[in-house]
C-alpha cells in the first residue's frame, strides 16, 4: 500500500491520505449496506403472496438493533484513531469517535425501547426504521465532516430522513401537520446554511474547515487587504450560526419543535429529542472552534444571546404546558440554553462541560420516554392508552409506586438537585462559564435552574398530591422498557459516585478537539 504525507494539514492528526479510503469507514459502509439489504428484504417479503404479506416490523426492529452493535464493534476497533481522508472532507479521531458512541448509544435505546409501543399502536411501517438507520449514518457523516461539501450533504440526508419520520403516522392530521411544519422551517434552515457556505467560498475560494482557519488567522494576506472579504466571511458565518441554531431548536429559533415533537408519534419524538443534539453539536463545535476560532469575539456574542433567550423561553414557556410532549420540548429547549453556555465559552472546559452535559441528557431522556412509551389501561369512559397530559400522571404514586418513584428522580435530576447527574452536569457548566469570566450568563442560569425546579417539581406534586378526575393506571411494563428504566436510572442515581471515567474521557476528547 502506497501512501503519501499531507502537508497542508495540522500536525495533531496523522495525515495520511491511503489510496483506498473507504477500509478505514467500515462502520459506516456497514450501516449503508444494513439500510440497503433491510430495504430489499423489507420489499421481497411484504409483497409476497406466498408469504401471506407479513408484517417485518419486528423483525427488522431486532435487525436494526443487532446492526448497531456490530457498528459499535467495528467503531471501537477500528484500525486506525486518527486521521483525514476522501480528499481532506472526512475526518476521523477520539472526539468523532466519541461522539459516534454517544448516537449509535442513543440510537439503540431509542428503538429498543419502543418495540411494544411500536406493536400496540400498530405502526406497520417497516421503512421507519429503516429511515433510522439512515439518519445514523448521516449523523456519522455529519461529526467526521471537515469540509462544507460533506457537512452539508449529511445535514439534508438527515433532514429529509426526519421529515418522513415526523409524518410517518398517516392516519393522523397532527403527524402530518408536524411533518409539513417541520419541511417548510427546515427549509428554510437549510437555505440559510447554504447561503452561508456560498458567501464563505465566494470570499475565500475553500471549502475546507481548517484552510479556513489559516486563512482567518493570517496565513494568506490578500483577504487580510480587503476592506469586503472578512465582514462578508462574518456575514457567512452568523447565516451558518444561525442555520445551526434552528436545527438544534435553541431559542429564537424554536418555534418549530414544540409543534413537530407533540405530532410526531412518541417513538420519533422520543428519537428526535434524544438523538440529533450529540451530531449538531458536534459539527457545531468543530466548525466554530477550528474554522472560525479567529471570529470568536462575534459568533460568542451570538451564542451567549441564544443561551440567554433559550433559558429565558424554555423555563418560563414550560411553566404553562399541559401536554406531556410540549413540555418535554420546552424543558429541552432550556436545556439547549446549558449546552451553548458551555460552548460560549470557548475553552477546553467549556467543551468538556458540553460533552458531559450531552450524556447526562441523553440518559435522562431515555429513562423519561422509556415511561411515556408504555401503554396505559383506561379505568373510566373516554380513557387514553397512553400518557398525553400531565393530569394524566395523577396519584401515579398509588397505581405505581416504582414507577413513580423513577420518574421523580428523573425530574429531580433534570432539576438539577444533587446528588444526582443532572446536578453534576449543570456545575461543570457553571464552573466553566465562571472560569472564562461569563458571570452574567452563570446567573442566568442558576435563575433559569431554579425556574425550572418549580415545573418539574410540579410533576411530582401531580404524581403524589393530585386526585384524578379518571383514574388509569400502566399496564404491565415491557421488558424493553423495564430494562431501559433501569440501565439508566442506576446512572443517574450513581454517576456522581464516580464520574471519572467520564470526566476522563471527555478531557481527552476535548484536548484533541482544541489541539
Amino acid at each position: 500500500m502506497t501512501f503519501s504525507v499531507s502537508q497542508s494539514l495540522p500536525l495533531s492528526y496523522k495525515h495520511i491520505l491511503f489510496d483506498i479510503d473507504f477500509q478505514h469507514v467500515f462502520p459506516e459502509l456497514f450501516l449503508t449496506l444494513v439500510g440497503i439489504m433491510l430495504v430489499i428484504y423489507g420489499v421481497v417479503f411484504t409483497t409476497a403472496s406466498q408469504k401471506n404479506y407479513p408484517v417485518l416490523v419486528l423483525n427488522i426492529t431486532w435487525l436494526v438493533l443487532l446492526s448497531l452493535v456490530y457498528t459499535f464493534i467495528l467503531l471501537v476497533h477500528n484500525p486506525v484513531h486518527q486521521g483525514v481522508m476522501l480528499y481532506h472532507t472526512y475526518v476521523f479521531d477520539d472526539f468523532t469517535t466519541f461522539l459516534k458512541g454517544l448516537i449509535l448509544f442513543s440510537s439503540f435505546f431509542s428503538v429498543y425501547m419502543a418495540v411494544a409501543y411500536t406493536h400496540d399502536e400498530t405502526l406497520n411501517a417497516f421503512e421507519s426504521l429503516i429511515l433510522l438507520v439512515f439518519c445514523v449514518i448521516s449523523m456519522f457523516f455529519l461529526v467526521s465532516s471537515a469540509d462544507f461539501i460533506t457537512f452539508y450533504l449529511a445535514l439534508e440526508l438527515q433532514s429529509l430522513c426526519f421529515y418522513v419520520l415526523a409524518a410517518m403516522k398517516r392516519n393522523s392530521e397532527f403527524s402530518t401537520e408536524a411533518g409539513l411544519k417541520y419541511f417548510l422551517l427546515g427549509a428554510f434552515s437549510s437555505g440559510l446554511l447554504l447561503f452561508g457556505c456560498s458567501l464563505i467560498y465566494g470570499f475565500t475560494g475553500v471549502t475546507n474547515f481548517l484552510e479556513l482557519a489559516k486563512i482567518f488567522s493570517g496565513g494568506t494576506q490578500d483577504i487580510l487587504l480587503s476592506s469586503v472579504s472578512l465582514p462578508a466571511c462574518e456575514l457567512g458565518m452568523t447565516f451558518l450560526l444561525v442555520g445551526l441554531l434552528f436545527k438544534m431548536a435553541a431559542a429564537p429559533f424554536h418555534m418549530w419543535s414544540p409543534d413537530v415533537y407533540e405530532g410526531s408519534p412518541t417513538s420519533i419524538t422520543a428519537f428526535f429529542m434524544i438523538t440529533p443534539k450529540a451530531a449538531i453539536f458536534g459539527v457545531f463545535l468543530r466548525l466554530f472552534f477550528e474554522g472560525f476560532y479567529d471570529f470568536f469575539a462575534s459568533w460568542q456574542t451570538l451564542v451567549i444571546l441564544s443561551s440567554l433567550s433559550s433559558l429565558i423561553i424554555g423555563s418560563l414557556a414550560a411553566l404553562s404546558q399541559s401536554k406531556i410532549k410540549r413540555f418535554l420540548a420546552y424543558s429541552s429547549i432550556g436545556h439547549v440554553g446549558y449546552l451553548l453556555a458551555g460552548v460560549a465559552c470557548g475553552t477546553i472546559e467549556g467543551i468538556q462541560a458540553v460533552l458531559i452535559y450531552l450524556v447526562v441528557y441523553i440518559v435522562m431522556n431515555i429513562n423519561m420516554f422509556a415511561l411515556l412509551l408504555c401503554s396505559v389501561r383506561p379505568q373510566a369512559h373516554g380513557g387514553t392508552s397512553r400518557m398525553k397530559y400531565l393530569t394524566d400522571l395523577s396519584f401515579l404514586a398509588k397505581t405505581n409506586p416504582l414507577l413513580a418513584l423513577t420518574l421523580t428522580v428523573t425530574m429531580f435530576s433534570m432539576a438539577g438537585i444533587p446528588p444526582l447527574a443532572g446536578f453534576y452536569s449543570k456545575a461543570y457548566i457553571f464552573f466553566a462559564t465562571l472560569s472564562s469570566g461569563l458571570y452574567a450568563l452563570s446567573v442566568f442560569g442558576v435563575l433559569a435552574s431554579v425556574v425550572s425546579c418549580f415545573y418539574y417539581i410540579r410533576v411530582v406534586k401531580i404524581m403524589y398530591f393530585e386526585k384524578p378526575e379518571s383514574w388509569c393506571s400502566y399496564m404491565q411494563i415491557p421488558k424493553e422498557n423495564a430494562v431501559t428504566l433501569a440501565v439508566s436510572l442506576w446512572f443517574i442515581l450513581f454517576f456522581m459516585m464516580y464520574p471519572s471515567p467520564l470526566h476522563l474521557i471527555t478531557h481527552k476528547v476535548s484536548l484533541f478537539l482544541c489541539s
